[in-house]
């Protein structure tokens, strides 16, 4: 599965009681035993070959019934009285498409949904609110969480049941037993639902704030720096010891701290790190790019799906890193992700979402390995010796189907151990580069057409900061070609819509959609120096602050067809930055600008309340304690 990095800040009374009765809740209908039920018929799946995800439309051929997320399939389960099942995925993710061939083409599990569950399937990517409350469900039960992210609802809203990938026989026998709980004891599961979900709403202290100045921050910088060390790989680089993450709202702090503080063991970590990143099974080393994790912690093994925002975001980071550091060759990585950005997903002036993890043939990887007969017929003999150690060819593939290229010999040992001169083995990489390249687009690889306004807004702040270069020129022009995108086709004058394209794109956006479009606005606007360009951005963010901000917090959504997460003073990182440090960073930025006292008011208030949530566990909250920082240190 697509395992997510769960934040996991210090847990309140009333959290611990909430994980004591999910837990319970979850055992009891796992372990009821019962016997078969009979299923007869099923309905005729509503076809979703035009609907604007590519996600849904890869569903439209299942035998399971699949409602769209909407009010008429709560609607249907309030009047059938029957359970919800909610699977929710995306394009790219590898177990998402394992789970549909085994489990979701299967007549005999379709019949078994189609009778007994309301069937709901969603796009993670456009929901992203509701995927974050059912993956904090999922994480809360289970201690992880992913995708495909599978969860039972009671008619009522409330989550009973949720799980990750299964495979078929033991999807199957959870939907006998749960048919069979939920017709003997309906009463108690709703009540326990209920009472759980009750203290996911009760679970908020009585809002406190605090004074931003040096005095406050600093003791949350030295916990967050001590927090850091404690999971940070000193050999590998990143943090943690299975799985790799880019992590690159940790990384943007302790660039941050690093700037401060010149702290030369951080400097080598950091330094560490994106070598590692830059170097290893992450990174494509044939047509640029990131791909979304490591399996291992050595960097070695992707996931092999490639996504906008982690693009984007990795090569803001590197071109921080460039300046911060003081190290000129990081930029060139992020030059190269960038024009993998514009080369591969860039589609009439925006991005798509994202590039599969399998090819048109199911094979996990399967676009960017090689086995050595198809590199014995594409090189010749003098390109394959170097590309052979260039890339790290050689020995026994770690993967079924071949090699992955990453860093090997430079290019000075390439020559000595070849016995040629160094000039020589550049035009040998060179075409055996454009050799493999042409090779692979001989390949499919299928791709997510969705062009999302938070994505968008990423990718528009990196290519902003590499516009402002004195060698950006090609993506400035990028920068301006996708801010009148998004001005004019995602932005309406009253409201940001979610998406570009038919469908979604007349869907109000959510917080993200909001926090990054807002940044990335920002962004250009520092290069460009225009007031209008900054105006965009006020009216973006007068916008968001009236649609999702609250006395007690921010809300994720403006509407929700379920009882979710309540507001919260502060969001915590994921692999993307939290939107609710996003919206205060641009805010005060643009307040400062535009001298907008009654915009500085709000994010300085917002700022104060924000403090304690991340005073105790400051890693999950790096982009915040990144705003409290400047703001304390200005």
């Amino acid at each position: 599965m697509s395992n997510v990095v769960a934040a996991s800040g210090t847990e309140t009374l009333a959290a611990k009681s909430l994980l004591r009765q999910l837990r319970r809740l979850l055992m009891c209908v796992m372990l009821l035993a019962g016997h078969a039920v009979a299923y007869a018929g099923h309905a005729a799946n509503r076809t979703l070959a035009d609907d604007s995800s590519p996600y849904l439309q890869l569903h439209a051929g299942d035998p399971v019934h699949w409602r769209r997320w909407e009010a008429s399939s709560m609607e249907e389960a309030r009047q059938s009285g029957r359970l919800v099942f909610i699977t929710v995925g995306y394009f790219s993710c590898y177990w998402c498409h394992v789970m549909r061939r085994e489990s979701f083409s299967d007549p005999g599990i379709a019949e078994m949904l189609n009778t007994a569950f309301v069937s709901v399937i969603v796009d993670r990517e456009l929901e992203p609110a509701l995927d974050e409350y059912l993956n904090a469900f999922v994480q809360a039960t289970r201690g992880y969480s992913g995708w495909p992210l599978n969860v039972f609802l009671t008619p009522a809203g409330h989550p009973l049941l949720g799980a990750v990938y299964l495979p078929p026989e033991q999807f199957q026998t959870l939907l006998r037993r749960l048919t069979v709980a939920w017709q003997q004891g309906r009463d108690e599961l709703e009540k326990a639902a209920a009472e759980a979900a009750g203290v996911f709403q009760s679970d908020q202290q009585q809002t406190r704030e605090m004074t931003v100045d040096r005095a406050s921050v600093a003791p949350i910088l030295e916990t967050f720096v001590q927090q850091s060390n404690r999971v940070a790989d000193e050999l590998e680089g990143g943090f943690g010891d299975t799985s790799k993450f880019p992590s690159v709202p940790q990384l943007r702090t302790l660039l941050l701290v690093q700037s401060m503080a010149q702290e030369p063991g951080l400097t080598e970590f950091l330094m560490l790190t994106l070598r590692q990143m830059a170097d290893n099974g992450l990174r494509d080393h044939l047509g640029g790019g990131f791909f979304r994790y490591t399996t291992d912690p050595n960097w070695l093994t992707p996931h092999f799906e490639k996504m906008l925002y982690d693009n984007a975001l990795l090569a803001d980071l590197y071109l921080q890193a460039a300046e911060d550091l003081d190290t000129p060759g990081l930029a060139l990585v992020a030059h190269d992700t960038l024009d993998f950005m514009l080369a591969e997903l860039w589609r009439d002036g925006a991005f798509d979402s994202s590039l599969s993890a399998v090819d048109d043939k199911d094979v996990e990887g399967g676009y960017y390995l090689w086995d050595r007969e198809t590199l014995e017929r594409v090189l010749d003999d003098d390109e394959q010796r170097v590309a052979d150690l260039a890339w790290q060819l050689t020995g026994a593939p770690p993967f079924e189907q071949g090699y992955l290229p990453v860093a090997g010999a430079d290019r000075s040992t390439i020559a000595e151990q070849l016995g040629i001169e160094v000039d020589a083995v550049d035009a040998l990489m060179v075409s055996a580069r454009d050799k493999l390249r042409a090779e692979r687009r001989s390949r499919t690889l299928p791709r997510d057409t969705k062009q999302l306004t938070a994505w968008n807004g990423i990718a528009l702040g990196a290519l902003a900061r590499a516009g402002a270069r004195p060698d950006g020129a090609r993506y400035l022009a990028a920068a301006r070609r996708l801010r009148d995108v998004i001005a004019s086709e995602l932005w309406t004058g009253s409201v940001l819509l979610r998406a570009r394209g038919a469908g979604s794109a007349v869907d109000p956006g959510s917080l993200q959609d909001y926090a990054y479009a807002a940044e990335g606005l920002l962004s250009l606007a520092r290069t460009t120096h225009s007031a209008a360009d900054y105006e965009l951005v006020r009216r973006i963010l007068v916008d968001a602050w009236r649609r999702f901000h609250t006395e007690q917090g921010w809300r994720r959504t403006g509407t929700s067809l379920i009882p979710m997460l309540p507001p919260s003073p502060a969001i915590s990182d994921g692999p993307i930055p939290s939107p609710s440090a996003t919206i205060l960073a641009a805010s005060l930025e643009t307040a400062a600008f535009l001298q907008d006292q009654e915009l500085r008011g709000q994010a300085e208030a917002a700022m104060g309340r924000a403090g304690p949530d991340l005073a105790e566990q400051p890693f999950f909250y790096a982009s915040h304690l990144a705003v409290l920082v400047r703001f304390a240190y200005r």
